[in-house]
C-alpha cells in the first residue's frame, strides 16, 4: 500500500539529503496528526506539489507540527505530453467533480472556460472564491491520488481567450457530440504529428463544453484557431464525466499510462 501524501510549499525540500529531518507545519500537519492520525514510526510522502517527494518515517508529532525522517527525496518530471483539461462551467458542482476526477487520474492543468451557453458565471469577488475552490479542490484529489504534483489552475478564460491559448497549443481537441472522427483516431493522429516535431515537452487541450454545449459559434472560433473535433463516444456524456474519461483514454493512446 502507498504511502499517505502531505503537502509542503513548493521548493521546501532545498538541500535535504537521506538521513535529514523534515518538519511539515500549519495545516498539513494537523490534518496529519488530528484526521490521519499518524504516529511516530509510521511510513509518509511529503510532496512539495511541483514534483518532489520525500519518502520518510514519522520521528515526532506535535499539535501543528509533524517531524520527518527522510530516507529517500525523489524528483519526479512531467510528463512528455501534458494534458490540459479545458472545463466549461457547469451547474451543480459538476465541473468541480469533473476536475477532482480528472486530476485523480492525472490531468497536468485546469482552465475554467466562461463558455456562452454556461449558467454558471464567474464574476468580481465570487471570480475570487471561484478560482480559490478550484485549485481547492484539485490539491485535496492530488493528494489523494498520491501525487507530487498538483495540477495549476490557470485564470479563467472566455472564448475569444481560449481561442488564443488554442493557437498556442501543440494540439486542441473539442469534445462534441457532432464529431465525425472518434477521439482514439484524433488522438493517434495527434501524436504521429507531435513525434515528428522538435523539442521534448507538448501540451494537448481537452475541451469540454457546458451542460448544455458548445454554441455552435464557439465551435467555429475555436475551429479557426487550431482545434479539432472528436467524437468521444456513442453516448451524451455529462459535463462532469467527458472530462475524465478523454484523460483515460489520452493518457493511454499518448504512452502516458
Amino acid at each position: 500500500m502507498s504511502n499517505p501524501v502531505f503537502f509542503a510549499p513548493a521548493g521546501s525540500f532545498g538541500q535535504l539529503s537521506p538521513g535529514s529531518t523534515f518538519v511539515l507545519e500549519g495545516a498539513e500537519a494537523r490534518h496529519a496528526v488530528t484526521v490521519k492520525r499518524l504516529a511516530v514510526g509510521e511510513p509518509v510522502d511529503i510532496a512539495d506539489g511541483a514534483g518532489a517527494r520525500l519518502i520518510g518515517t514519522v520521528m515526532d508529532t506535535g499539535s501543528s507540527t509533524l517531524t520527518v525522517q527522510a530516507s529517500e527525496i525523489l524528483v519526479e518530471d512531467q510528463p512528455e505530453i501534458r494534458l490540459v483539461l479545458v472545463q466549461a462551467l457547469a451547474k451543480g458542482d459538476r465541473d468541480e467533480l469533473a476536475i477532482e476526477t480528472a486530476t485523480e487520474l492525472g490531468i497536468d492543468a485546469v482552465i475554467p472556460w466562461q463558455s456562452e451557453r454556461a449558467i454558471v458565471r464567474w464574476k468580481g469577488d465570487r471570480a475570487v472564491k471561484a478560482h480559490a475552490k478550484w485549485q481547492s479542490v484539485v490539491t485535496a484529489a492530488a493528494k489523494q491520488a498520491r501525487r507530487a504534483w498538483i495540477p495549476e489552475v490557470r485564470s479563467i478564460v472566455d472564448t475569444g481567450a481560449l481561442a488564443k491559448a488554442v493557437a498556442a497549443a501543440d494540439a486542441a481537441i473539442i469534445l462534441h457530440e457532432d464529431a465525425k472522427n472518434p477521439l482514439r483516431a484524433v488522438l493517434e493522429e495527434t501524436l504521429a504529428v507531435m513525434e515528428g516535431q522538435a523539442g521534448t515537452s507538448r501540451e494537448v487541450l481537452l475541451i469540454v463544453g457546458p451542460e448544455g454545449g458548445i454554441a455552435p459559434r464557439e465551435v467555429t472560433r475555436l475551429s479557426d484557431a487550431g482545434a479539432v473535433t472528436a467524437l468521444l463516444g456513442h453516448h451524451v456524456l455529462r459535463s462532469s464525466t467527458a472530462g475524465p474519461a478523454a484523460v483515460v483514454l489520452a493518457s493511454d493512446v499518448l504512452g502516458r499510462w
